[in-house]
């Protein structure tokens, strides 16, 4: 196919002009049915590399990917630009699943996306047998080495589909390997003398900025940056379960709305709230490492860590998720160095002795880069093995003097002429501010009727380009970056209707993130009756978190201990303990006491006998936490 053909396909179904660097060529090597090794960092494109050659064949290329919402998140955007596309996986009733299935043995699919684990099922190879695949394309590939970061057992299987399908080319897509992993993904997948694309490790558009902080500074660090990125996407990744179900309703109770996202969530919660901040309802999401591999949203302006990454390639990948977009976006850093107990314990919980070595060493490897005064950016490239030509960025805290804004405390962030991050100069400089809300306003609205995440609708990118272009056709329409005929067929009226209303005076609604803060939100079920058990259905969170916050609130006197909560012979037991050995520490009460005493109880008759104290003047109040966060 010819290099004007090609550039047709990008600008007819992506609406893009140009290819990023490599895209073609790995598009290219695909096309020729050859064996491709892709490492192109996140935001580098790698999903189009897979998806062009998949349109351009007129079969079915199937994709390898670790998680069921970017499944259904890729398919549907593809379905919007006119693209057939499918994924397979239990989450569709079994009658859907049987009809995908007969559906692709029709060749009715340009790409199908599967899990490893579906994947190796002789199922799924003998109906694979019956598609007409053009090749595998096997996404997030470190997952297949145990020297990566995210080692998946399952992923060492997928060795079997050179045995399987000993034809079929194979390409291998990652975002953070080093040498060694690129090394050992070449050797599992059995790829037959591939084309190898290493793009450049250094995303210029993240600003990097590592603080070491304390349980008073970092509070007030995480506020001003939350500040700083007014109205727009932020993940925060704190370090335990308990971090993140505090961070959130911390951050709530400030006025800066937040959700959290982890493993021990239900399915459903954990899938509402992850919808929920991909359709920019909710702008702050607070997660564990559960939530991110996979996550597509390109406008993420703020990745920030609460604590020490195991790694440096898993520090690389989830700050990656900021800035997809390739304009700029900061990600931070602030950890502490207790960091290094929490990681130890993780570590030492290892079984496997080689195992735990490596991890170690990854240990030893990020704590040098959180500690080092050499440039991130180069620290990072050297350590995927590319060596800068350059010795400085210009983008990260050490050779820049603009990460001095976080330092500003947060109550003078209103008054204070603070360096905030903004999107690159030549994306937004034709961009009309309240245009550009509307638009998002009307993509939102979008979004949530079509039940799908709103970059599905339109990249901010987009957006911006709108703004600037203006289109009053659809003839216009279609030049605007990352809107294809397909979309400007979808959306283009209601889009030039939108841009017609706003020059007509229609302005985006007030954002009104408020509602009862969590504090509230918990009396007013304490107060209907609840029991801890309900509250903590209603709020989506564990009964240990509703239990913190409620013997936070007895400690500042929002609420009173009800003797209720603790059987009276156990709040004795407990009662007497601390008489004897004061109620500053839980540990030595619950050595102390019969052992169905629970630590809860404990919490909460303690909490009830500081605030007694406290009153009387035996004791001291509690210090306020208006700007601390519960450490646990």
């Amino acid at each position: 196919m010819s290099q004007t053909d090609l550039h047709e396909i990008l600008r007819q179904y992506w609406g893009y002009e140009e290819f990023r660097p490599k895209q073609e060529a790995v598009i290219r090597s695909l096309l020729a049915g050859r064996d491709v090794a892709v490492i192109m960092p996140t935001g580098g494109g790698k999903s189009l590399c897979y998806q062009v050659p998949a349109v351009v064949s007129g079969r079915t290329a199937v994709v390898i990917s670790p998680l069921i919402a970017l499944m259904a998140d890729q398919a549907a955007h593809l379905a919007r630009m006119g693209i057939p596309a499918a994924f397979l996986n239990s989450s569709l009733p079994r009658p859907e699943q049987q009809e995908i299935m007969r559906n692709a043995c029709a060749g009715a699919y340009r790409l199908i996306y599967l899990s490893p684990e579906r994947l190796v099922r002789n199922d799924t190879i003998g109906w694979l047998r019956n598609v007409p695949v053009d090749f595998f394309a096997i996404d997030e590939a470190h997952c297949i080495s145990e020297w990566g970061h995210e080692f998946r057992p399952e992923y060492r299987q997928l060795k079997l589909l050179r045995q399987a399908f000993p034809d079929t080319p194979i390409a291998a897509f990652t975002a953070s390997a080093t040498r060694r992993v690129r090394h050992d993904i070449l050797a599992q997948l059995a790829l037959r003398e591939p084309d190898k694309y290493i793009s450049s490790f250094h995303r210029s558009n993240l600003r990097y900025i590592v603080r070491q902080t304390d349980s008073k500074t970092q509070p007030r660090m995480l506020l001003t940056a939350l500040r700083a990125h007014r109205d727009q996407s932020i993940i925060v990744y704190a370090p335990t379960i308990a971090r993140v179900e505090d961070t959130a309703d911390w951050l709530t109770d400030r006025g800066i709305p937040a959700i959290p996202y982890h493993g021990q969530m239900d399915a459903a919660t954990r899938q509402k709230n992850q919808e929920r901040w991909m359709s920019d309802e909710v702008r702050v999401l607070v997660g564990t490492i559960a939530f991110g591999l996979g996550i597509n949203k390109p406008s993420v302006r703020a990745v920030i860590h609460l604590s020490l990454p195991k790694s440096l390639e898993q520090y690389y990948q989830e700050a990656g998720r900021a800035g997809r977009d390739g304009l700029e976006a900061d990600c931070l850093l602030l950890w502490q160095k207790k960091d290094a107990g929490l990681l130890a314990h993780f570590i030492q919980a290892v079984e496997d002795p080689a195992e735990r070595q490596r991890s170690w060493d990854r240990y030893r490897i990020m704590r040098n880069f959180a500690e080092s005064d050499v440039c991130r950016h180069r620290q990072i490239c050297l350590h995927f093995g590319e060596t800068p030509k350059w010795e400085t960025c210009g983008m990260c805290d050490v050779c820049s003097a603009d990460a001095n804004w976080l330092n500003a405390k947060p109550a003078e962030f209103a008054q204070a002429s603070v360096s905030v991050p903004a999107p690159a100069p030549a994306a937004v400089s034709s961009a009309d501010p309240e245009l550009f809300a509307y638009l998002r306003e009307w993509r939102g609205k979008v979004a949530i009727r079509e039940n799908v995440p709103a970059y599905v609708i339109l990249h901010d990118t987009s957006i911006h380009d709108l703004c600037g272009k203006r289109p009053s056709s659809l003839e216009e329409l279609v030049h605007v970056s990352g809107i294809g005929e397909r979309k400007a067929e979808r959306y283009g009226a209601e889009i030039l209707a939108a841009i017609e209303a706003f020059k007509t005076g229609a302005r985006a609604a007030a954002r009104n993130e408020s509602g009862p803060s969590p504090t509230e939100a918990t009396l007013r079920l304490l107060r209907e009756g609840r029991t801890f058990e309900e509250i903590a259905e209603v709020r989506g969170r564990r009964v240990t978190s509703i239990i913190d916050h409620v013997v936070k609130m007895i400690e500042r006197g929002d609420i009173e201990f009800n003797p209720a909560w603790v059987l009276p012979e156990r709040r004795a037991a407990i009662e007497g303990a601390a008489a004897r050995l004061g109620f500053d520490r839980m540990k030595p009460i619950k050595e102390a006491v019969e052992e169905y005493i629970t630590y809860d109880e404990i919490k909460l008759v303690l909490a009830g006998l500081r605030r007694r104290a406290s009153l009387s003047g035996a004791g001291s109040q509690p210090s306020p936490e208006s700007d601390q966060l519960v450490e646990r």
